[in-house]
């Protein structure tokens, strides 16, 4: 690829030259030093990297490869280098140098989030041009970078795909059943069908792997800092977890944010949220939650995924969160936002086709394989109309299986429309599903009306399971207390009903604290939450002003 000029790249937002007023604010957090040609300013696969102003010369952006390089990008004087990884703590997965003699400013990694919190002008400038050439690169030569290479029937290969999709990665899809003959592209790439699906990066090839290590070779797992104590941290990245991450990093709080999965939560899987305040034509779940989090970052929150919470103990005057990999992680304060998870149905063999058929999401990811297909969506709530909608628009035969004997009780109106009036999707009544099967890949469904116990098994490329949901805590085992479903009882409802717990002594529990002291609730893991994605927003945020009156009560 030719290299651009900061004035070709497409895109005004993505290559902006900094004027004397604006370099001379940002070289109050740099040091200004002499650079030579062929000079490393950051090289691909760094632990940490820095952020530089061009102020002579000039510097290049290359995609090394196994086989060569690709330049993606020249930058000239009073241009800066970086984008949206100096914020979210990924590893750089381009390499830049200097090409011609010069000088630059540079901003250490600390002084840079400094600057991005005193300076909002300046801030506003740096975080619409990073974002914007993340997209570039999401689009261009640039996504090359990361090669993820599989078969789209294959669960593993589902998981890698849609962990860099939920975490905004720049990546190109491989897909072996669409090559003529995949062990010679294999073979072109050192690779061995039994290696698939395998992460192809700039410094590393990761065989048959999973998006933990797939994570963990970009630096975006969490790494422990010797000594350090967090203010707060927050388990999950839902809407809760993801709000309480901007609020605790906005009012000064070291705050970290982990989750077992993927950035977003259940929400960030939706398709389209059409009820949230402030988007009048809907937003993508993967959309709110991506700039959800890029905003919790930028403010100096650390979000960290796949991190997977695996237990909580009081220590004195501080907690200990405990993950999968033996980590464990100080903190003052805890915000529990785990979430719930949607439940599975109880068929002989639907484990073996999990990933293969029978999802959990309805996503550009799923839709593509089923795309022209006779699909079935179980479940009757918000979640399954929107899926049901979605997938209809994407070519697909909806048929909707519900228990009830209608959706008026379970699903927004707006939403019963929709369905009503569009002829490809069909509702189906006192009805559930039996049974699963194929050869590899989910092939058909045998779905039962129950007043009748009359069967009949369709053909079926995707089941979209949405069967109401679960709380996610069993992580937390007697930590807390719960209520007879598993979801976490928080202020007043530690005193009430046959769930009833003895709270802490010495003052009433502040709002969504549980009972222990320091740890709260918010989002769809609390009991009696509204399950609705601005409910879990509010309940983020305000969880933070309790955070703030325990830590400054335990000071």
């Amino acid at each position: 690829m030719t290299g651009l000029s900061t004035t070709d790249l497409p895109g005004e937002n993505a290559a902006p030259t900094l004027g004397a007023a604006a370099l001379a604010e940002v070289a109050e957090f740099g040091e200004e030093h002499p650079v030579h040609a062929g000079d490393i300013l950051f090289r691909a696969g760094d632990v940490s990297f820095d952020f530089f102003v061009v102020l002579s010369g000039r510097a290049e952006v290359v995609r090394p490869d196994f086989d060569g390089e690709a330049v993606i990008a020249t930058f000239g004087a009073g241009a800066f280098l970086g984008e949206l990884n100096l914020l979210t703590g990924q590893r750089p997965y381009l390499t830049a140098r200097v090409i011609e003699d010069g000088r630059v400013l540079h901003v250490a990694r600390d002084d840079f989030r400094r600057l991005m919190s005193a300076k909002p002008d300046i801030a506003d400038l740096i975080f619409n041009t990073f974002s914007a050439r993340r997209e570039l690169l999401r689009q261009g030569d640039g996504a090359r970078a990361i090669r993820i290479v599989g078969s789209r029937y294959s669960p593993e290969a589902l998981a890698l795909r849609a962990f860099a999709t939920r975490s905004h990665l720049p990546h190109e899809w491989i897909d072996l059943e669409d090559v003529q003959d995949p062990d010679v592209l294999l073979a072109g790439m050192g690779l061995r069908p039994p290696d698939t699906p395998a992460v192809i990066t700039s410094t590393a090839r990761l065989r048959h792997t999973t998006p933990g290590e797939f994570a963990q070779s970009l630096g975006l797992t969490f790494r422990p800092v010797p000594g350090t104590l967090f203010d707060l941290v927050v388990v999950g990245t839902g809407p809760a977890g993801l709000a309480s991450s901007v609020y605790g990093a906005s009012e000064g709080l070291n705050t970290l944010c982990l989750d077992a999965v993927a950035v977003g939560g259940q929400a960030g899987a939706s398709s389209r949220i059409e009820n949230y305040a402030g988007f009048p034509s809907g937003i993508s779940g993967e959309d709110l939650a991506s700039r959800t989090a890029i905003q919790a970052q930028r403010l100096g929150a650390r979000l960290n995924a796949p991190c997977e919470a695996t237990g909580l103990r009081p220590e004195h005057g501080f907690h200990v969160i405990t993950l999968a990999d033996g980590s464990e992680i100080p903190c003052r304060a805890v915000i529990v936002a785990s979430g719930a998870r949607y439940r599975r149905l109880e068929v002989d063999d639907l484990e073996r086709f999990e990933g293969a058929g029978v999802y959990y999401a309805a996503t550009d990811l799923e839709s593509r394989i089923c795309t022209g297909s006779e699909v079935i969506v179980a479940g009757g709530g918000n979640s399954a109309g929107q899926a049901a909608i979605y997938l209809g628009q994407q070519g697909c035969g909806v048929v909707i299986a519900i228990r009830r004997d209608d959706l008026s009780s379970t699903m927004s109106r707006y939403l019963i429309e929709r369905i009503v009036a569009n002829p490809g999707i069909k509702v189906l009544a006192n009805t559930e599903v039996r049974a699963v099967a194929g050869r590899g890949h989910l092939e058909n469904v045998t779905l039962e009306h129950t007043p009748t116990h009359t069967s009949k098994t369709v053909a079926c490329k995707g089941l979209f399971c949405f069967i109401g949901a679960e709380p996610a805590t069993s992580w937390l085992e007697e930590s807390v207390a719960l209520d007879s479903r598993g979801f976490i009882l928080t202020d007043r409802d530690l005193f009430e009903g046959d769930n009833a717990a003895v709270p802490f002594a010495g003052r009433d529990p502040l709002p969504f604290e549980t009972s222990t002291m320091g740890v709260f609730a918010a989002g769809d893991v609390r009991h009696g939450s509204l399950k609705r994605v601005a409910a879990a927003v509010g309940e983020g945020s305000s969880a933070v002003r309790s955070v703030h009156e325990h830590l400054a009560a335990s000071t």
